[in-house]
């Protein structure tokens, strides 16, 4: 990515209002990291993997203030059993978080990780590193570089209890860099939850290493606070027969870029990645995912449902890659919007690459406005107007989290989409 004088610019500006942690094993990882960083140079509205989204207020040296959302609703998740990690503005509350203790797995802060030798030691911007190409991902490296902590988890056998990163917000003025890594070993399987808006600008990265026959799941509701902007980066490897399987909400937000980048590395890897998201007015939401199959008889699917009206914008950047000798790939990509008026849009570029002859890999992407067949079809059994139209956005948005595999959290889903649209209809 060559870098134009006001972009080198803004990226030395960004640079200074931060402070490279020192003293432990991640120093080698962050230096560079952070060499990497000032070679790419922050993203631009130029640059071609964000000409849908303006990454002005995600990369500047000052944050955009973001009103805090204050509301009586239980957060989600909150009901379940769970054993839960809460930062405060990016910041670790022991008072509010549970102990980390927990048969099957070892859970560490990253600020608090400082021994020389530690497992996390060759994950920590190793699947972050391979995962700037072909593309560069300038806020990843940044992340890498700058993240104040973020949790360290070891997962040695199946764990029942999932694991809860709750994140609050309470300055108008925060700048949050979190970075997570989780290590699931051989048949293994973890589910880890996230929640809330973390910040006023969130920067986030989670790096998951999914061994042989291991499973990680992952389901994510990105808070309401409508003022907030993140980035977040999900980097994966998984190996032969291991399952990865995220799912991600997201309800209001000024400015969401939600990336995710998969190897599939083993024989029989299953990787999903799917989402739902509801925006209204003021609301941009970019989901970007890059999956590269590179062993045979694999599967990954992709799932994106947006509903949008007032004036909001959907994008989606989704790209299967096959590899020479990634025989009997199954590669199956849909995003889709339901346009609730005429001012929202919905920019979508998906891709197929594929250099391997025996393959089943389909991509497609539509969007439209709601049924006004169906729709008639429910007035006229007396279901009002308003709540016909919800049934039928439900109704769309089903297939993304129907992807989820667990039913109890597939009904936490469904559950806060209906109260997003009820609320919308008073």
């Amino acid at each position: 990515m060559a870098a134009p004088a006001q972009q080198t610019t803004s990226t030395e500006a960004r640079l200074a209002t931060l402070t490279l942690p020192k003293g432990g094993w991640s120093d080698a990882a962050r230096t560079d990291a952070l060499a990497r960083v000032q070679s790419m140079g922050l993203p631009g509205r130029r640059d071609e993997y964000w000409k849908y989204t303006r990454p002005d207020t995600l990369v500047q040296a000052d944050v955009v203030p973001a009103a805090v959302f204050h509301t009586d609703e239980t957060p989600v998740f909150a009901d379940m059993d769970s054993l839960k990690i809460v930062f405060v503005d990016g910041v670790f509350d022991a008072d509010a978080s549970d102990d980390f203790a927990l048969e099957g797995l070892t859970i560490e802060r990253l600020a608090e990780a400082h021994a020389d030798i530690h497992w996390a030691r060759d994950l920590y911007g190793t699947l972050e590193a391979n995962g700037q190409k072909p593309v560069e991902r300038p806020l990843a490296a940044l992340n890498t570089a700058f993240a104040s902590d973020g949790v360290l988890i070891h997962v040695t056998r199946q764990v029942d209890k999932p694991i809860a990163l709750v994140y609050l917000h309470k300055s108008e003025n925060s700048d949050a860099i979190l970075h997570h890594v989780v290590k699931v070993d051989a048949g293994a399987s973890v589910t880890v939850l996230e929640n809330g808006p973390a910040a006023a600008r969130f920067n986030k990265v989670m790096e998951v290493d999914v061994a042989d026959g291991a499973a990680f799941h992952h389901v994510r509701a990105q808070g309401r606070d409508h003022e907030r902007r993140a980035a977040t980066h999900i980097f994966a490897r998984l190996g032969s027969e291991s399952t990865f399987k995220s799912f991600t909400l997201t309800a209001n937000g000024v400015m969401t870029r939600n990336e995710c980048i998969i190897e599939l590395n083993g024989d029989d890897a299953n990787a999903t990645v799917a989402g739902a998201c509801v925006g209204d007015g003021d609301f941009h939401h970019d989901d970007t995912v890059f999956i590269t199959h590179d062993a045979v008889n694999c599967e990954s699917r992709q799932v994106f449902k947006k509903v949008l009206r007032n004036g909001a914008t959907g994008v989606f950047q989704g790209k299967i890659l096959v590899k020479e000798g990634a025989q009997k790939t199954d590669g199956y990509q849909i995003s889709q919007s339901l346009l609730l008026d005429g001012d929202s849009q919905f920019l979508a570029k998906p891709e197929l690459e594929i250099y391997a002859d025996d393959v089943a890999c389909s991509h497609g992407s539509t969007s439209g406005a709601i049924d006004e067949t169906a729709l008639f079809y429910l007035r006229s059994r007396g279901v009002p107007q308003a709540e016909a139209t919800d049934l039928l956005t439900l109704s769309f948005l089903a297939e993304a989290v129907e992807e989820i595999e667990n039913e109890a959290l597939r009904e936490e889903i469904n559950g806060r989409l209906a109260s997003w649209l009820e609320r919308r209809r008073s």
